[in-house]
């Protein structure tokens, strides 16, 4: 009834009643949410159309009102609970968003700047603060309040709400809100109503998809005026200056037409397709210059909030790429000495310091580092150039390097009581990493080249990383330590030489790691992996010993605690992907300071299992006795965790960098007695052996299928790089156990025997450097294997006459791969390209004659060659050595007459014909002396040191290099002669063979030994090398040749007396 008499004071009375209930501070009070659906369904969209009999009680309605909805929005949603029923707060959201409150505030924003001028002016000087006019006001400020922050709080969806749609869409005759919008500049009575009616249009141009410029139309060009008119008014308010100068920043990126339009810049005399520009005369950029003057730092005009405003707006033009303005700021005069004025002051404390002032500073160092990332060197400003030297040599490296710290160790002291200036104290350690990256590699420009000033500023992350990580439930403090950790990651890869000669790393970090061990696992994920690869890596660097790091007990114990723990989630893990089939892609970087956490625990090569084992490893090969390691292994079972791990891993062929960083730990613990016993002992023949067969597919006719030997480079993780140090691991553990490993080297033999056979024959047609490191692994166990033939023999007799005849096929091609060098370079071009590294290809008929890019080509095909012929001289000399177990010893078959021939197989046919490249020509006595020619030749091209345009072996070879292929070379020439030779009297005892026969063979090898013979001797005469076998297998019939007596007398050589000594007995 009163309503309709047009007497609303009962509904302002409820409106007061539900604002004070309101204000109670949770968004969780349920009896109000009738009330304010009440007022947003039916009040706020109908209460323009309500008869009122005073004046002034429409607009008083509609304040309180937005009032209501205004303090809702800006409730703590604290409380809230998934499931909950609706909270005020998302239900005033929802409302606006989706309904006809939501129009009604828009119609409200929509009265425009003319509307509320005429109000103003017809109101009475004698109003006061509650006229008309002042309460018109007030209503549109709210309106805008209250629609940005819908519009903020307002859920993501794909979906445009009926409020988005309104505030955006456009109308004829410049009928849209946002020219309505951006008119509000002109209002002079109230300052915060043009500042909110720009904070609107900042937030729109950053979430609407729309051209704020379009919309202008033709009033484009006032309205920018009027913008820089009072942006530029040095008695104008200065929140509003900031807001404008934060809606020009978002513009840079979102907005490329109204950007252009504040911009203004001219082409200079005019002249069309020039690229230098002149700032016209409504240009935004001239006023910002004028506001990151030196001399107007400290003016009332110019606070610091101001400057740092201005400078955001600048680091937005160079994070844009924003060329031609940028193009016409770094040539003006002054401007990189205004632009780094921040950085040369001295700040006040850490507790003091305002915090725009430290967003300042980070502003200036982060368009620093964008003008040196992306300006070629040589073109930087010679300005800038002084600038950073002044910078350098006024220690400023040093004192922004303390700075930081002190920062972030202030953070950590004052978490618990909520420090507010987190968020520019971020943006300030981010900036400064941002440089010291930069300085990294750019560090003459940067003139950062000191060894002093590298460790100072090194050590400094060090504490600043150790001060934040202390605090372990933080998480402000945790995001800090993170990116300090990431910056201690890239200057440990950049500065190694200074980080060597540090006195403490080790002993912060391993705090640090016990900290972060003892933290919420989720949160702590990846500084954890940050720590891990951080320790790694100072272990690699400075190269210590177990007695020089007291820590090792206790990181041993703190790292397999981990690697337990992380091994038995990677297999419920692993487990729960293979029931439900999810398969997500190993290798996404997890080193991102703000990734997200992961649920469920993957494989990833900087994940925290992987960089533990990989950390375990460090530490194993500095405790040499493996004492402390077993001490660990006492308190933990780690290694059963780590075994049963890897074989379900290996099972379902999943968790490839695990596999890897496993079998890489295995292996060096397997290089001592404990540590091998240790491995042995926890079943690891059981949990590798069976499960291999998954990583490779072997089919019912014996050919492999799926990724065989593949082509690809041997350091890219792959499975067959798994089978690989499997093998090794073997290999290690037969070579240090011996006898208590046997049995289970020979059932890894027997279960992988299709595998390692075709292995062995793969290098006649695959000669990629992946298939070669499988069959260099695969040689080196067997190599092993071969000293216990006779127990070979008595368990696998068959396999055992298999790998022999194929260990001969393998010694007959190599010998041929490597004497025929243009053949080898053939097939790497025709069918392994991939093996030769890539580089720039030849252009087809260039224009003008370069042979540059041709020399680099032949440069990078001769690299790849003299890499496959280092991998061809290793297996060939393993063969070698393999095969000399597998041949009687020459020693007892010359002596014991009673030597049962049956026992050592004919390994070399009797012939004397050049090497094939043809599998179904035998092994033959030929194929011995080829190698052995080979090897000569071999060492006479490493004595010439032939020019590197030639395909040699000594090309691209350092002296140490030079030297160890000259070993090598010795190595596989003395055991070849020793198996040429043992196989000659194995022929000449043997009473099946023809006396005929016989004498041929003594002929032709007397003649052909007599030739090596001088040609051995002729290379003595001038000196060689010693060969590796000199202390493993001494030549028969000889003694090595006392110190002090000269190796060059061919009678005092052994391999020279060996080979005298049977050329003098079958001539006989």
């Amino acid at each position: 009834m009163k309503a309709n008499l047009g007497k609303m004071c009962h509904k302002r009375q409820d409106l007061n009643f539900i604002f004070s209930q309101g204000q109670l501070g949770s968004t969780q009070n349920k009896g109000l949410i009738p009330c304010v659906l009440l007022v947003l369904k039916e009040m706020l969209p109908t209460y323009h159309k309500w008869r009122y009999n005073t004046y002034g009680v429409r607009e008083r309605i509609g304040c309180l009102i937005l009032e209501l909805i205004h303090a809702i929005l800006n409730l703590s949603p604290e409380g809230e609970s998934q499931g909950s029923a609706p909270s005020l707060q998302s239900l005033c959201i929802y409302s606006l968003a989706n309904t006809e409150a939501g129009q009604a505030v828009v119609n409200i924003m929509g009265i425009g700047v003319d509307t509320i001028d005429v109000v103003m002016a017809a109101q009475p000087s004698s109003g006061g603060s509650e006229g008309p006019g002042q309460m018109l006001i007030q209503t549109v400020k709210l309106a805008f309040s209250v629609t940005n922050n819908v519009i903020r709080l307002k859920p993501p969806s794909d979906v445009v709400s009926p409020l988005e749609q309104a505030l955006t869409q456009h109308g004829g005759h410049g009928n849209n809100l946002i020219i309505v919008l951006a008119k509000y500049i002109y209002h002079k009575h109230d300052p915060a109503l043009p500042r909110l009616a720009i904070q609107l249009l900042k937030r729109l141009a950053t979430v609407a998809p729309m051209s704020v410029y379009a919309c202008l139309g033709s009033d484009a060009a006032a309205i920018r005026d009027a913008f820089l008119t009072r942006l530029q008014s040095k008695t104008e308010d200065m929140r509003i200056k900031v807001m404008i100068l934060e809606f020009l920043t978002v513009a840079v990126e979102t907005q490329p037409g109204l950007i252009e339009l504040f911009l203004n810049l001219e082409v200079k005399n005019g002249a069309e397709g020039s690229k230098e520009f002149l700032l016209g005369e409504w240009s935004c950029l001239q006023v910002v210059l004028d506001l990151i003057d030196s001399r107007q730092q400290g003016k009332y005009w110019c606070p610091p909030l101001l400057h740092r405003s201005a400078l955001a707006f600048l680091h937005a033009l160079w994070q844009d790429r924003r060329d031609s303005a940028i193009s016409v700021l770094r040539t003006k005069e002054n401007f990189w000495e205004n632009l780094t004025t921040p950085l040369f002051g001295t700040l006040p404390s850490s507790e003091t310091t305002e915090p725009c002032v430290l967003e300042t500073c980070a502003l200036v160092m982060k368009i620093i580092c964008l003008e040196i990332y992306y300006v070629v060197r040589g073109s930087l400003e010679q300005s800038l150039k002084d600038t950073l030297k002044k910078f350098a040599s006024s220690k400023r490296y040093e004192y922004w390097s303390g700075y930081v710290k002190s920062l972030v160790c202030h953070m950590a002291e004052t978490e618990e009581d909520g420090s507010r200036t987190f968020t520019e104290c971020q943006m300030l350690v981010s900036a400064w990493r941002m440089l010291l990256i930069i300085s990294t590699s750019h560090s003459d420009v940067m003139h950062l080249t000191e060894d002093n000033t590298r460790l100072q500023l090194f050590m400094d992350v060090l504490e600043g990383t150790k001060a934040a990580l202390l605090v372990p439930m933080s998480v402000p403090c945790l995001r800090l330590g993170s990116m300090l950790a990431t910056l201690l990651l890239i200057l440990l890869k950049q500065w190694k030489s200074v980080i060597g000669l540090a006195p403490e790393i080790l002993q912060p970090l391993a705090l640090i790691l016990e900290s972060i061990l003892q933290a919420d696992q989720q949160l702590m994920d990846r500084a954890k992996a940050k720590v891990f690869s951080a320790l790694i890596s100072v272990l690699q660097i400075q190269g210590l010993n177990g007695s020089q790091l007291p820590q090792l007990p206790q990181l041993l114990l703190c790292i397999c605690e981990t690697i337990q723990e992380e091994a038995l989630a990677l297999m419920d893990s692993t487990r729960h992907t293979a029931l439900t089939g999810d398969s997500t892609p190993e290798d996404k970087d997890s080193m991102e300071t703000d990734a997200a956490p992961k649920a469920l625990h993957k494989d990833q090569r900087d994940g925290v299992c992987v960089l533990a084992l990989h950390l375990a490893k460090e530490l194993c090969k500095l405790d040499a006795d493996g004492d402390h390691w077993l001490q660990v292994m006492r308190k933990i079972p780690v290694l059963p965790s780590i075994l049963s791990a890897l074989e379900l891993s290996l099972r379902v062929k999943r968790n490839l960098y695990f596999s890897e960083a496993a079998l890489h730990l295995l292996l060096i613990l397997a290089q001592t007695p404990q540590g091998a016993e240790a491995v042995a002992g926890a079943g690891v023949i059981q949990s590798t052996c069976l499960p291999l067969l998954s990583v490779y597919e072997i089919s019912s006719n014996g050919a492999t299928q799926g990724s065989g030997f593949s082509r690809k480079s041997q350091d890219a993780p792959s499975w067959p790089g798994v089978y690989r140090l499997s093998m090794s691991l073997m290999e290690s553990l037969l070579k240090t156990l011996r006898y208590n490993f046997l049995n289970d080297a020979l059932d890894f033999v027997g279960v992988h025997q299709e595998r390692i056979l075709q292995c062995l024959n793969a290098v006649r047609t695959v000669q990629s450097l992946a298939c070669l490191d499988e069959a260099d692994h695969t040689v080196g166990f067997l190599l092993q294997l071969s000293n216990f033939c006779k127990e070979w023999q008595f368990h696998l007799p068959q396999l055992l006459r298999d790998v022999q005849v194929n260990l001969c096929y393998l010694c007959q091609t190599c010998t041929y791969l490597l004497h025929s060098k243009k053949m080898l370079h053939h097939y790497l071009q025709a069918k392994n390209g991939d093996a030769v590294p890539p580089g720039p290809r030849p252009q087809r008929a260039p224009q003008t004659p370069s042979k540059q890019p041709s020399s680099e080509r032949e440069e990078a095909e001769q690299r790849a060659l003299l890499a496959v012929q280092c991998s061809l001289l290793k297996i060939l000399s393993k063969t070698l050595a393999a095969l000399r177990h597998f041949t009687p010893d020459f020693c007892q078959i010359l002596l014991d007459q009673s030597l049962d021939l049956a026992e050592y197989n004919i390994l070399f046919v009797l012939s004397f014909n050049t090497p094939a490249f043809d599998s179904d020509v035998a092994p033959s006595f030929g194929t011995l002396l080829a190698t052995i020619n080979v090897a000569l030749s071999m060492l006479g091209e490493v004595e010439k040191k032939k020019e590197p345009a030639s395909l040699s072996v000594a090309s691209f070879a350092s002296s140490e290099e030079t030297q160890a292929l000259k070993s090598l070379l010795m190595f596989s020439m003395e055991n070849c002669f020793y198996v040429l030779i043992s196989q000659a009297v194995r022929y000449l005892k043997d009473p099946t063979v023809h006396n005929r026969d016989k004498q041929r063979m003594k002929q032709e090898l007397s003649s052909e030994l007599s030739t090596l013979l001088s040609t051995l001797s002729r290379y003595f005469r001038r000196g060689s090398p010693s060969s590796p076998a000199a202390g493993l297998h001494p030549s028969p019939q000889t003694k090595p040749p006392t110190p002090g007596t000269k190796l060059g007398l061919e009678g005092q050589e052994p391999i020279v007396q060996l080979v005298q000594a049977f050329v003098r007995h079958v001539q006989r």
